[in-house]
Protein backbone atom coordinates (compact mmCIF):
# COMPACT_ATOMS: atom_id res chain seq x y z
CA UNK A 1 0.00 0.00 0.00
CA UNK A 2 2.82 2.41 0.91
CA UNK A 3 4.60 1.59 -2.33
CA UNK A 4 1.40 2.29 -4.30
CA UNK A 5 0.89 5.67 -2.59
CA UNK A 6 4.51 6.62 -3.26
CA UNK A 7 4.20 5.82 -6.95
CA UNK A 8 0.91 7.73 -7.11
CA UNK A 9 2.55 10.80 -5.53
CA UNK A 10 5.35 10.67 -8.09
CA UNK A 11 2.84 10.46 -10.94
CA UNK A 12 0.75 13.35 -9.64
CA UNK A 13 3.66 15.77 -9.22
CA UNK A 14 5.10 14.79 -12.58
CA UNK A 15 8.57 14.00 -11.24
CA UNK A 16 10.43 10.70 -11.08
CA UNK A 17 13.29 10.89 -8.60
CA UNK A 18 16.24 8.53 -8.40
CA UNK A 19 17.66 7.88 -4.94
CA UNK A 20 21.07 9.41 -4.22
CA UNK A 21 21.30 10.88 -7.73
CA UNK A 22 21.43 14.46 -8.89
CA UNK A 23 19.36 13.73 -11.99
CA UNK A 24 15.70 12.97 -12.42
CA UNK A 25 12.92 12.84 -15.01
CA UNK A 26 10.35 15.64 -14.97
CA UNK A 27 7.05 15.88 -16.85
CA UNK A 28 5.88 19.35 -17.86
CA UNK A 29 2.90 20.13 -20.08
CA UNK A 30 2.97 16.55 -21.33
CA UNK A 31 6.65 16.53 -22.29
CA UNK A 32 9.50 14.68 -20.60
CA UNK A 33 12.75 16.32 -19.49
CA UNK A 34 15.97 15.18 -17.87
CA UNK A 35 16.82 17.56 -15.02
CA UNK A 36 20.05 17.56 -12.99
CA UNK A 37 20.67 19.81 -9.99
CA UNK A 38 23.99 20.68 -8.36
CA UNK A 39 25.15 22.90 -5.50
CA UNK A 40 27.93 25.31 -6.56
CA UNK A 41 29.05 25.48 -2.92
CA UNK A 42 29.74 21.73 -2.87
CA UNK A 43 29.93 20.40 -6.42
CA UNK A 44 32.76 21.09 -8.84
CA UNK A 45 30.98 22.80 -11.75
CA UNK A 46 33.48 23.72 -14.47
CA UNK A 47 33.73 24.78 -18.11
CA UNK A 48 35.98 23.05 -20.62
CA UNK A 49 36.82 23.95 -24.20
CA UNK A 50 40.23 22.62 -25.30
CA UNK A 51 42.29 19.60 -24.31
CA UNK A 52 45.90 19.78 -23.11
CA UNK A 53 47.08 19.93 -26.73
CA UNK A 54 44.92 22.99 -27.41
CA UNK A 55 42.32 21.25 -29.57
CA UNK A 56 38.57 21.41 -28.84
CA UNK A 57 37.38 18.36 -26.95
CA UNK A 58 34.41 18.02 -29.28
CA UNK A 59 32.91 15.14 -27.30
CA UNK A 60 32.22 13.96 -23.78
CA UNK A 61 34.37 10.87 -24.34
CA UNK A 62 37.40 13.00 -25.20
CA UNK A 63 36.85 15.14 -22.09
CA UNK A 64 36.53 12.10 -19.84
CA UNK A 65 39.66 10.46 -21.25
CA UNK A 66 41.71 13.64 -20.84
CA UNK A 67 40.60 14.38 -17.28
CA UNK A 68 41.11 10.77 -16.23
CA UNK A 69 44.86 11.30 -16.65
CA UNK A 70 44.63 13.65 -13.65
CA UNK A 71 42.32 11.27 -11.75
CA UNK A 72 39.33 13.55 -12.32
CA UNK A 73 35.96 11.85 -12.73
CA UNK A 74 33.09 13.39 -14.71
CA UNK A 75 29.78 13.03 -12.85
CA UNK A 76 27.76 15.02 -15.38
CA UNK A 77 28.32 17.01 -18.56
CA UNK A 78 26.26 19.06 -21.01
CA UNK A 79 27.01 21.11 -24.10
CA UNK A 80 27.72 24.59 -22.74
CA UNK A 81 26.77 27.32 -25.17
CA UNK A 82 26.70 28.20 -28.84
CA UNK A 83 29.83 28.07 -30.96
CA UNK A 84 31.33 28.80 -34.36
CA UNK A 85 32.24 26.32 -37.10
CA UNK A 86 35.68 25.89 -35.52
CA UNK A 87 33.95 24.95 -32.21
CA UNK A 88 35.08 28.17 -30.50
CA UNK A 89 32.52 30.05 -28.35
CA UNK A 90 30.22 32.50 -30.10
CA UNK A 91 30.17 34.84 -27.10
CA UNK A 92 31.85 35.45 -23.76
CA UNK A 93 33.91 32.56 -22.52
CA UNK A 94 35.98 32.49 -19.32
CA UNK A 95 37.86 29.42 -18.09
CA UNK A 96 39.87 29.32 -14.85
CA UNK A 97 39.59 33.09 -14.56
CA UNK A 98 40.98 33.77 -18.04
CA UNK A 99 38.75 35.43 -20.63
CA UNK A 100 39.19 33.63 -23.91
CA UNK A 101 36.36 35.28 -25.84
CA UNK A 102 34.83 38.76 -25.33
CA UNK A 103 31.16 39.32 -24.61
CA UNK A 104 28.97 39.61 -27.70
CA UNK A 105 26.00 42.00 -27.46
CA UNK A 106 25.62 42.60 -31.20
CA UNK A 107 22.33 42.19 -33.00
CA UNK A 108 22.20 39.44 -35.57
CA UNK A 109 20.51 36.30 -36.84
CA UNK A 110 19.74 33.15 -34.91
CA UNK A 111 18.88 32.17 -31.37
CA UNK A 112 22.06 33.61 -29.86
CA UNK A 113 21.04 37.08 -31.07
CA UNK A 114 17.40 36.75 -30.01
CA UNK A 115 17.97 39.48 -27.43
CA UNK A 116 18.19 39.57 -24.54
CA UNK A 117 20.75 36.80 -24.34
CA UNK A 118 22.69 36.02 -21.19
CA UNK A 119 25.69 34.73 -19.28
CA UNK A 120 25.96 31.71 -16.99
CA UNK A 121 28.84 32.27 -14.59
CA UNK A 122 30.51 30.53 -11.68
CA UNK A 123 32.32 32.15 -8.78
CA UNK A 124 33.71 30.51 -5.65
CA UNK A 125 30.76 28.71 -4.09
CA UNK A 126 28.23 30.65 -6.15
CA UNK A 127 26.70 30.60 -9.62
CA UNK A 128 24.46 33.01 -11.45
CA UNK A 129 22.70 33.87 -14.69
CA UNK A 130 22.45 37.45 -15.89
CA UNK A 131 21.35 39.28 -19.01
CA UNK A 132 24.49 40.00 -21.07
CA UNK A 133 24.49 43.80 -20.93
CA UNK A 134 23.77 43.73 -17.19
CA UNK A 135 26.62 41.28 -16.69
CA UNK A 136 28.96 43.46 -18.73
CA UNK A 137 28.11 46.45 -16.51
CA UNK A 138 28.30 44.48 -13.25
CA UNK A 139 32.08 44.20 -13.05
CA UNK A 140 31.80 40.55 -11.98
CA UNK A 141 35.03 38.60 -12.56
CA UNK A 142 34.04 34.94 -12.39
CA UNK A 143 36.20 31.82 -12.59
CA UNK A 144 34.03 30.43 -15.38
CA UNK A 145 31.47 31.97 -17.72
CA UNK A 146 29.72 31.11 -20.96
CA UNK A 147 27.38 33.30 -22.99
CA UNK A 148 24.42 31.96 -24.92
CA UNK A 149 20.95 32.98 -25.91
CA UNK A 150 18.22 33.69 -25.69
CA UNK A 151 17.46 34.12 -22.01
CA UNK A 152 14.57 31.83 -21.13
CA UNK A 153 13.49 33.51 -17.91
CA UNK A 154 14.50 37.03 -16.84
CA UNK A 155 13.76 37.94 -13.21
CA UNK A 156 10.72 35.68 -13.23
CA UNK A 157 9.39 36.77 -16.63
CA UNK A 158 9.51 34.80 -19.87
CA UNK A 159 11.51 36.10 -22.82
CA UNK A 160 9.12 38.46 -24.65
CA UNK A 161 9.54 36.69 -28.00
CA UNK A 162 8.22 33.31 -26.85
CA UNK A 163 4.79 32.26 -28.12
CA UNK A 164 2.58 29.71 -26.40
CA UNK A 165 1.33 28.49 -29.80
CA UNK A 166 4.67 28.53 -31.63
CA UNK A 167 5.14 25.87 -34.32
CA UNK A 168 8.91 25.66 -33.76
CA UNK A 169 9.68 22.39 -31.98
CA UNK A 170 13.23 21.26 -31.23
CA UNK A 171 15.19 19.36 -28.63
CA UNK A 172 16.46 22.05 -26.26
CA UNK A 173 18.79 22.33 -23.28
CA UNK A 174 19.44 25.08 -20.79
CA UNK A 175 20.47 26.07 -17.28
CA UNK A 176 18.73 27.93 -14.47
CA UNK A 177 19.40 29.10 -10.93
CA UNK A 178 16.89 27.98 -8.30
CA UNK A 179 15.68 30.09 -5.41
CA UNK A 180 18.17 28.41 -3.07
CA UNK A 181 21.12 29.04 -5.39
CA UNK A 182 21.36 25.59 -6.95
CA UNK A 183 22.35 25.17 -10.60
CA UNK A 184 19.61 23.37 -12.52
CA UNK A 185 20.37 21.83 -15.91
CA UNK A 186 17.59 20.54 -18.15
CA UNK A 187 17.30 18.94 -21.58
CA UNK A 188 14.08 17.96 -23.29
CA UNK A 189 13.70 14.30 -24.16
CA UNK A 190 11.89 15.32 -27.34
CA UNK A 191 11.07 18.38 -29.41
CA UNK A 192 9.49 21.27 -27.46
CA UNK A 193 8.62 24.95 -27.89
CA UNK A 194 10.76 27.71 -26.41
CA UNK A 195 7.72 28.83 -24.42
CA UNK A 196 7.18 25.42 -22.82
CA UNK A 197 10.87 25.01 -22.08
CA UNK A 198 10.96 28.40 -20.36
CA UNK A 199 7.88 27.68 -18.25
CA UNK A 200 9.53 24.43 -17.12
CA UNK A 201 12.29 26.47 -15.52
CA UNK A 202 10.02 29.17 -14.12
CA UNK A 203 7.02 27.20 -12.95
CA UNK A 204 8.29 23.68 -12.18
CA UNK A 205 11.97 24.19 -11.34
CA UNK A 206 11.63 27.50 -9.48
CA UNK A 207 14.23 29.42 -11.49
CA UNK A 208 13.77 33.20 -11.71
CA UNK A 209 16.58 33.31 -14.27
CA UNK A 210 17.35 30.68 -16.90
CA UNK A 211 19.42 30.57 -20.07
CA UNK A 212 19.03 28.60 -23.28
CA UNK A 213 22.23 26.75 -24.18
CA UNK A 214 21.33 25.24 -27.55
CA UNK A 215 18.87 23.21 -29.56
CA UNK A 216 19.04 20.11 -31.78
CA UNK A 217 22.63 19.36 -30.65
CA UNK A 218 21.50 19.21 -27.01
CA UNK A 219 23.62 16.51 -25.40
CA UNK A 220 24.09 14.89 -21.98
CA UNK A 221 26.69 12.75 -20.27
CA UNK A 222 25.44 11.00 -17.12
CA UNK A 223 27.79 8.09 -16.33
CA UNK A 224 25.56 6.73 -13.52
CA UNK A 225 22.78 6.34 -16.07
CA UNK A 226 25.19 4.91 -18.64
CA UNK A 227 24.21 7.75 -20.95
CA UNK A 228 26.73 9.51 -23.14
CA UNK A 229 25.35 11.35 -26.16
CA UNK A 230 27.79 11.36 -29.08
CA UNK A 231 25.77 12.65 -32.00
CA UNK A 232 27.49 15.98 -32.65
CA UNK A 233 30.90 17.66 -32.35
CA UNK A 234 30.60 19.99 -29.35
CA UNK A 235 31.98 23.40 -28.48
CA UNK A 236 32.31 24.40 -24.80
CA UNK A 237 31.27 21.76 -22.28
CA UNK A 238 29.88 22.30 -18.79
CA UNK A 239 30.90 19.46 -16.48
CA UNK A 240 30.54 18.51 -12.84
CA UNK A 241 33.70 16.73 -11.75
CA UNK A 242 35.34 15.28 -8.67
CA UNK A 243 38.83 14.10 -7.83
CA UNK A 244 39.13 10.35 -7.44
CA UNK A 245 40.78 9.06 -4.24
CA UNK A 246 44.19 7.48 -4.30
Amino acid sequence: MIRLLTMLAIFVCGTTAFADEACRKVLHLGDSYTVCTFDPAKDGIRLYENDRSGKPYGSFRALENDLRQDRIYVRFAMNGGMYRDDQSPLGLYIEEGKQQRAINTNKGWGNFHLLPNGVFYIEQGHAGIMESKAFEASGIKPFYATQSGPMLVIDGKLHPSFLADSTSFKTRNGVGISSDGKVVFAVSDGAVRFHDFATLFRDDLGCANALFLDGSISSLDIPEWQRRDELFPLGPIIAVTELLPG
